[in-house]
């Protein structure tokens, strides 16, 4: 059996910040292709920040060419607008992805952290750190948003994979004793 290879472009969704990161998949093994930020709070008009995470997002795919995209879905918070402009960015680069006809899978913060740490509430320094080993590159991105858009990227790897996804476990121990090779 021949052994997949894919490129996966993960998008952590923000209006002031935007996280990107692409990775290669060969099997198993995983790869970091790029990474960044799209900063966008200098920019004061929304539609103007939707415009530039939809040009971004194009560039992306037409420079990368990824197989598919993985965006993490926004989290119900207390503030109603937040999470409304929160919803325009993802639906943008959404629309993005569909322009080019990219297969889009979605997935909820919890569920991303889960799969890449063993832990649904870790932090994003944890998250970062596992990205880190994971990946195994030296300097961690100042902003963890591109951190967390590599943990989506990676969630999707694992989870369009059988028996991989870290999915539904209960602890750490059952993590570690399920996935040997992810920590050292």
């Amino acid at each position: 059996m021949a052994i997949k290879e894919r490129i996966i472009l993960g998008i952590d969704p923000g209006t002031n910040v935007m996280g990107y990161g692409l990775i290669h998949c060969k099997g198993e093994k995983m790869s970091v292709i790029q990474f960044g930020v799209i900063h966008l709070s200098k920019y004061k008009n929304h539609e103007i920040k939707l415009k530039k995470i939809f040009d971004r997002v194009t560039e992306l795919l037409k420079e990368y060419l990824p197989d598919e995209v993985a965006l993490e879905a926004p989290f119900f918070g207390k503030n109603v607008q937040s999470m409304l402009k929160l919803g325009r960015a993802q639906g943008v680069a959404m629309a993005a992805a569909l322009n080019r006809d990219m297969p889009i899978h979605e997935y909820a913060p919890k569920k991303v952290k889960q799969s890449v740490t063993g832990n649904g509430n870790a932090s994003k320094e944890q998250v970062a750190n596992m990205i880190q080993m994971l990946l195994k590159f030296e300097d961690a991105p100042k902003l963890m948003d591109a951190t967390d858009a590599l943990a989506v990227a990676i969630c999707h790897h694992y989870s369009s994979k059988s028996g991989i996804s870290n999915a539904g476990k209960k602890s750490w121990k059952s993590f570690i004793a399920d996935n040997p090779g992810r920590v050292k």
